[in-house]
């Protein structure tokens, strides 16, 4: 090597050596900018693919609810018809039609539960809940406490805890006299 080339050497060196403290913090500084940003950009897609499953799941869930809707005026009528044939009727005729309706009716609820489709039939005196019950109308009445349900209307029925049809009631009104109204009253009346 010569000395020219030493000295060529030597002053790449010295020129590498005369970078000041603030152009390397300003590197540093940029490439950790730079891995936040890439950190980012890595979690955005991660949140991006995790919200395209959980929409893919909830399409693949609820993709019957229209076609179980449509099924629901089927149910009811078919639960109206049982409720009129003649369970005890002489003609061989009409008790196979009634065994015939129950069986169809049987097969179709088992459908509906097989398929995440569940009932909401609420019993009566059971609290009133806007979020599965339509109140139709209220009704006085001396049995059930207000804000009950005095009689379903309609059974309403949920998919996957998302209501498809809530269910029709009639809820009892807040003069009614129900024996739980009473026992609250009388709780409410004692000294504490």
């Amino acid at each position: 090597m010569t000395d020219t080339e030493t000295q060529a050497y030597g002053a790449e060196d010295d020129a590498i050596g005369a970078l000041d403290e603030a152009a390397v913090d300003n590197l540093r500084a940029e490439a950790a900018a730079l891995k936040e940003q890439a950190l980012r950009y890595a979690a955005e897609v991660e949140n991006t693919r995790r919200r395209a499953e959980r929409e893919v799941n909830d399409a693949r869930a609820y993709a019957i609810s229209k076609f179980a809707k449509d099924l629901l005026g089927v149910a009811d009528n078919l639960a109206r018809a049982l409720e009129h044939a003649p369970r005890d009727a002489d003609d061989q005729l009409s008790r196979n039609l009634t065994v015939g309706l129950e069986m169809t009716q049987k097969d179709l609820n088992t459908a509906f539960e097989r398929n995440g489709l569940k009932r909401l039939h609420p019993e009566l005196g059971e609290r009133f809940d806007p979020h599965q019950h339509q109140a139709v109308m209220e009704q006085t009445s001396g049995e059930i406490a207000p804000g009950g349900v005095v009689q379903v209307l309609q059974t309403g029925y949920e998919l996957f805890g998302r209501i498809v049809r809530p269910a029709m009631v009639v809820v009892a009104a807040r003069d009614s006299t129900g024996a739980a109204h009473k026992a609250e009253s009388t709780a409410s009346a004692e000294p504490a």
